[in-house]
């Protein structure tokens, strides 16, 4: 490996410019879809819980399979690959809207499939950064990874609220589509040789990866509580996914391009939360920074509820939230893959970050539902507090393990 600065590193560069571009896109989407589902589609809360499940769902059936899939496979085609799935379904959006043909149905189908290439891309990516970084600069590659979806998370939602009120959602979906054939053309470029995927020497069971996964996680005492962090994070993140575009859009009656710059504010955040990663850990310990970031995200998140009873100052808690749930959130982002990368062996990454994948997406799919339900039942505002109680508390599971004494993602893996 060279000493050259990342951002001078070619190959590094070609992966950090195709993740920048999809994920600029990729929130267009995100916010794009379930607008489309409320203002032009008129979504029930049930609707939108059902949205926001299979949107996770196949996080969770990503993980049951793409984890072995990802470690006995070369990596950047399965890159490529789900790039170019995820282009390809979103084109039919826009192409139904202008034949008058769009239906919510068509919004879960793509909402399902999209979410399940997103998957596969990121258990690949997080297993193939390793093979162009050196592990004693993981933080410091995930932290300029973290920087570009920052900026992503800035534009691409104020973008979003303003092309769904000038061109509507569905046709500002299609831009999405261009951005991910741009990532598969970059990715296609990059020229560093992979190391050979382990050989293929038997015929394995279809879970036989995700037990495997699960298990080298489980197995790890700093690797477990992040592991049991993200079950309880996903259950709770989906019934606050499930809530809050209705909640902003009907019961605080926000117009979209106000809710998109209300959003990009957790863009700036964001590039402050990969920008204040390895600070922390330096400080604190990586552990303890995991710890305190996911206490003060969670906490943050329950100024959303609140604000139904901020008056004027609604858009201000809104903003709050977004700026310290996501300036720690990315934190936590940053230091928990750069640990779990710098802990568990080259071989085994694929199969462990398809465990966080199924984990946390299967309790996302049961927190979105439920969402759903809960904010039918109790009303969308109860709702959100239940969810904000929740994110709160996850961290205390990584506050009484060893996580919270580890320091040093170390230089090489165990």
């Amino acid at each position: 490996m060279t000493s050259l600065p990342l951002w001078r590193e070619r190959d590094f560069r070609r992966l950090w410019i195709a993740q920048s571009v999809s994920d600029f896109g990729a929130r267009i989407t995100r916010e794009g879809l379930p607008m489309m589902a409320v203002m032009g589609l008129a979504a029930t809360p049930a609707q939108l819980g059902l949205l926001a499940a299979l949107a996770s769902g196949p996080t969770l059936l990503a993980g049951l399979s793409a984890g072995d899939m990802v470690d006995r496979r070369r990596r950047r085609p399965i890159l490529v690959a789900a790039d170019l799935v995820r282009a390809l379904v979103l084109v039919t959006i826009p192409l139904a809207a202008w034949l008058h043909a769009l239906t919510i149905w068509q919004v879960y189908a793509a909402a399902a499939l999209v979410a399940g290439a997103s998957a596969v891309f990121d258990i690949a990516d997080h297993a193939y950064l390793p093979t162009l970084v050196e592990r004693g600069r993981l933080a410091e590659a995930n932290s300029r990874m973290a920087a570009t979806e920052s900026l992503a998370e800035m534009g691409g939602p104020a973008l979003a609220g303003a092309l769904f009120q000038w061109l509507t959602a569905p046709f500002a979906v299609a831009i999405n589509a261009a951005t991910y054939l741009a990532s598969a053309v970059f990715l296609a470029r990059i020229e560093a040789p992979e190391p050979a995927a382990e050989p293929e020497r038997r015929r394995r069971r279809r879970l036989e990866g995700l037990r495997t996964g699960v298990a080298t996680a489980w197995g790890h005492e700093i690797v477990r509580p992040m592991l049991q962090m993200a079950a309880v994070s996903g259950l709770f993140g989906g019934v606050f996914s499930a809530c809050y575009m209705i909640f902003a859009l009907k019961v605080l009656g926000l117009r979209p391009a106000v809710l998109g710059l209300v959003i990009a504010c957790g863009g700036v955040a964001s590039l402050a939360g990969s920008m204040i990663a390895r600070p922390l850990s330096t400080r604190l310990g990586v552990g303890r920074a995991i710890v305190a970031s996911g206490l003060i995200a969670g906490a943050s998140s329950l100024l959303v509820p609140l604000a139904a009873n901020s008056g004027r100052l609604a858009i201000a808690s809104l903003v709050g939230a977004q700026l310290l749930g996501d300036s720690f959130g990315v934190a936590i982002i940053v230091l928990s893959i750069s640990l779990r990368q710098g802990l568990i062996a080259q071989s085994f990454l694929g199969r462990t970050g398809a465990a966080f994948q199924a984990i946390g997406g299967g309790s996302a799919v049961v927190g979105a539902l439920g969402g759903g339900w809960l904010a039918q039942t109790i009303g969308v505002q109860s709702a959100l507090f239940v969810a904000a109680t929740g994110l709160a508390a996850a961290p205390l599971l990584g506050f009484a393990s060893p996580l919270r004494e580890f320091r040093d993602i170390p230089a090489t893996s165990a």
